[in-house]
């Protein structure tokens, strides 16, 4: 059976306007990917002091698990007006934890390759991301976050 789903063009289109001293201090950027034919899209609400996984990577697709070399966009953001919420990207040697702040947004442009970094300045040893968690850290109050992922 062949498929009934025609990929699509993904574009991404980053912002900023702000006028200081009454110079126009805007900057728009902008982020095509061609041939995406899968979006996982969800709106997930994250309770106290919890941990959860949003996605799994590897190279074949699985239950909740996705072909890491196909993911090429990712957006993980924060719809609480009050309180951060801590996303974790891990590899098979490490992970790197990243602060979102309230109504922000975390974007990775994955482009399916290796994408987290551990190391020291003088250079990074990259790894592909196996696993996204998010963490509430949270005493009492539950958190609503949105994320889009975008796969070739």
């Amino acid at each position: 059976m062949a498929s009934t789903i025609t990929a699509g063009t993904l574009t991404v289109k980053l912002t900023e306007t702000v006028a200081l001293n009454g110079t126009n201090m805007d900057a728009t950027n902008s982020l095509t990917i061609n041939s995406v034919n899968e979006i996982i899209q969800r709106i997930v609400t994250i309770p106290p002091q919890t941990l959860i996984i949003l996605f799994e990577f590897g190279t074949v697709i699985g239950p909740g698990k996705s072909i890491y070399a196909n993911a090429q966009y990712l957006r993980m953001t924060n719809k609480d007006d009050d309180l951060e919420i801590n996303f974790n990207l891990a590899t098979a040697a490490t992970n790197q934890w990243v602060s979102v702040t309230p109504g922000q947004s975390w974007i990775s442009s994955l482009n399916g390759s290796d994408g987290v970094a551990s190391g020291t300045v003088a250079g990074p040893s990259l790894g592909d991301v196996t696993e996204v968690t998010v963490y509430n850290p949270s005493l009492t109050l539950s958190v609503d976050i949105a994320t889009y992922l975008a796969l070739t």
